[in-house]
């Protein structure tokens, strides 16, 4: 399936460490002729980290995409009546954002995107990022896997000897997730090594 004219909105949550992987893979979509608008939680927008200012990450997504960020709830919800998405991705997706979508908290501009598209019965793909996903979070995770027009980019642990509990998605397989879960359909096999030395 072609990308090409399709509007996939992308949420970047606060997982910065792992924007570096995740930027190339926005980049692909826009190459392949989608329209990619973009949507940051409040933590991305406003949070300096050793891997950069928030405002830097909102100006080299805006740059990229051609779109200004969708920051704020208010302008996050046409996304659904006014706006419609054809596929709403989440990544990096971070274990806090996880366990508010799971529980349909829609407290941050990203997850009311979510909320939003899921309400058009459009898919929402989901790249995890967490330190917590074979832990307490473990529950939260299962829930979206379980539920309806929720696809997520395949996954495994990152670091199973120093963080046990942790999972991260394989980034690069992104945009092949999204043309598979605009056709209906979950990317197999979810569950993948994720601890490579060329990863």
């Amino acid at each position: 399936m072609s990308l090409k004219g399709k509007r996939i909105g992308f949420g970047l949550t606060g997982s910065h460490c792992t924007y570096d992987a995740v930027f190339p893979e926005i980049e692909k979509l826009v190459l392949a002729g989608a329209e990619v608008m973009p949507v940051v939680t409040f933590t991305v927008k406003n949070t300096e980290t050793r891997f950069g200012k928030g405002e830097d990450w909102v100006e080299r997504i805006e740059d990229l995409t051609g779109h200004k960020v969708i920051d704020s709830i208010v302008k996050a919800e046409p996304l659904g009546p006014k706006i419609p998405l054809d596929c709403m991705v989440i990544a990096p997706m971070t274990g806090v954002s996880m366990s508010k979508f799971a529980n349909a908290i829609n407290d941050s501009p990203v997850l009311m995107a979510a909320k939003a598209t899921l309400r058009n019965l459009k898919p929402v793909v989901l790249g995890i990022s967490t330190n917590d996903a074979l832990g307490l979070n473990g529950v939260n995770l299962m829930r979206l896997m379980a539920t309806k027009n929720i696809y997520f980019i395949p996954y495994g642990q990152d670091d199973p000897v120093k963080k046990p509990n942790s999972m991260v998605a394989r980034m690069t397989m992104l945009s092949e997730t999204v043309e598979a879960a605009i056709a209906g359909k979950q990317i197999q096999p979810v569950l993948v090594e994720r601890y490579r030395d060329d990863d």
